[in-house]
C-alpha cells in the first residue's frame, strides 16, 4: 500500500511545482524577524482516500495527492487555524506526516449536533518557529442575565454552536493569543446575527480584562459574513474588531467573483483591537495581509466544485506580523 511520505507520482510533482510561484509571493520565515498566521478552512477535512489518485466511486475524493498539496501550503505558516477538522482523524494525521515531526498541533473535541456538523477547531504550528504558552480554553457565554456578556432576552438562547477555541502561543519574547471559530450558518443570514454579537462581545469583554499593552489577540476563522457593510459585518465590528487592512480585496472561496470578491462570500476574516482604552492593543507590528488563491494552479481539469473536495471551497488568508 502506498504511503503518503513515498517518493509522489509525477503528477503529483507538477502540482507542486505549479504552487511555487504562488508560495514564493508569501512573506519567507526570518527568524526572529516574523511571525506569519493563517486561517483555513479546509472542507470536511476528515477521512482520506489512501491513494495517490482518488478513483469515481471512491468515498472521499480526498487523497494522498491533495494532502500533498495541502501540507505544502500549511507549512508556509508559522500557526494556521484550521476549521472543519472532523471527527476522522486520517487526513489530518497523513498531512502532518507528510509536513514533518517540527509540527504539532492542538484541536478541540468534536462538536455533537447537527449545527455543529461534529466539526472540530484545530491550531496547527511549526515547532521551530512558535510554542504553545499555557492556555487553551473554548469560549462559553454566561446564564446570567446581569452579566455583562450577556445579550437580551430571547437573542442568544444557546451556547455557540462550535465554541470559539483559544490558545496562546510563544514566538521569540512574543505571547499571542489566537481564537478560531466558525459561526453558525443557518437557513438565512439573519441566523447568524446573534452568535457573531455575542463573540464580538465575548472578545471585546476579554481584552478589557487583560488591557495591558502586548496582549496580542487575534480572532480569526469562518464568520460566515455575506459581505462587508451588511449586518452580519456590523455585528461583527460592532465592538471594534477590526480586519487585517488588505483582505478586504482578497478572494474568500474558490466560487467569489473574480472581479469584485469583496461583494460577496465575505466568510472567513482575521482581526483584533486596533486600540482598546485608549492604548494600543498589539505589541508586534502588522506588515501586510492576504489570501493564497489555487483555483487554475493545481489539479487540471477538476470543475471547482471537484476541486473543493480535494483541497477546499474556502481559500487560506494570512497576516505577517514584525517581532
Amino acid at each position: 500500500m502506498p504511503q503518503i511520505t513515498d517518493p509522489p507520482p509525477q503528477a503529483v510533482l507538477d502540482d507542486l511545482a505549479a504552487l511555487q510561484p504562488l508560495l514564493a509571493a508569501l512573506p519567507a520565515k526570518t527568524p526572529g524577524d516574523n511571525l506569519l498566521i493563517a486561517t483555513w478552512n479546509i472542507r470536511a477535512f476528515g477521512d482520506l482516500t489512501k491513494a495517490w489518485e482518488s478513483q469515481p466511486g471512491d468515498s472521499p475524493r480526498r487523497d494522498f495527492h491533495a494532502c500533498v498539496l495541502i501540507a505544502e501550503i500549511l507549512s508556509r505558516f508559522d500557526v494556521i487555524a484550521v476549521q472543519e477538522v472532523k471527527a476522522n482523524l486520517r487526513a489530518l494525521r497523513h498531512t502532518l506526516k507528510k509536513m514533518g515531526p517540527e509540527w504539532g498541533f492542538v484541536m478541540t473535541d468534536v462538536t455533537e449536533g447537527d449545527p455543529g456538523n461534529g466539526e472540530r477547531l484545530a491550531f496547527i504550528f511549526d515547532t521551530r518557529r512558535v510554542r504553545l504558552s499555557g492556555l487553551a480554553c473554548e469560549l462559553v457565554v454566561p446564564e446570567d442575565l446581569d452579566s455583562p456578556l450577556s445579550t437580551p432576552a430571547n437573542a442568544f438562547q444557546r451556547q455557540f454552536v462550535r465554541t470559539p477555541y483559544a490558545v496562546s502561543f510563544l514566538a521569540g519574547e512574543q505571547t499571542f493569543v489566537l481564537v478560531t471559530l466558525h459561526v453558525i450558518y443557518g437557513d438565512k443570514a439573519a441566523d447568524r446575527l446573534a452568535e457573531l454579537r455575542g463573540i464580538a462581545k465575548w472578545l471585546r469583554n476579554w481584552a478589557e480584562r487583560t488591557d495591558d499593552y502586548g496582549q496580542n489577540l487575534i480572532c480569526m476563522g469562518d464568520f460566515n459574513i455575506d459581505r462587508q457593510g451588511d449586518p452580519t459585518w456590523q455585528a461583527f465590528t460592532s465592538t471594534g474588531l477590526t480586519p487585517a487592512p488588505g483582505l478586504e480585496i482578497v478572494p474568500r472561496t474558490l466560487f467569489s467573483s473574480p472581479s469584485e470578491p469583496h461583494l460577496e462570500k465575505f466568510y472567513d476574516q482575521i482581526a483584533w483591537f486596533q486600540t482598546v482604552k485608549n492604548k494600543p492593543y498589539l505589541s508586534m507590528d502588522f506588515r501586510r495581509a492576504g489570501g493564497l488563491n489555487f483555483v487554475g494552479q493545481v489539479l487540471p481539469g477538476l470543475t471547482k466544485t471537484e476541486l473543493s473536495w480535494r483541497l477546499s471551497d474556502h481559500l487560506p488568508l494570512w497576516v505577517e506580523f514584525g517581532l
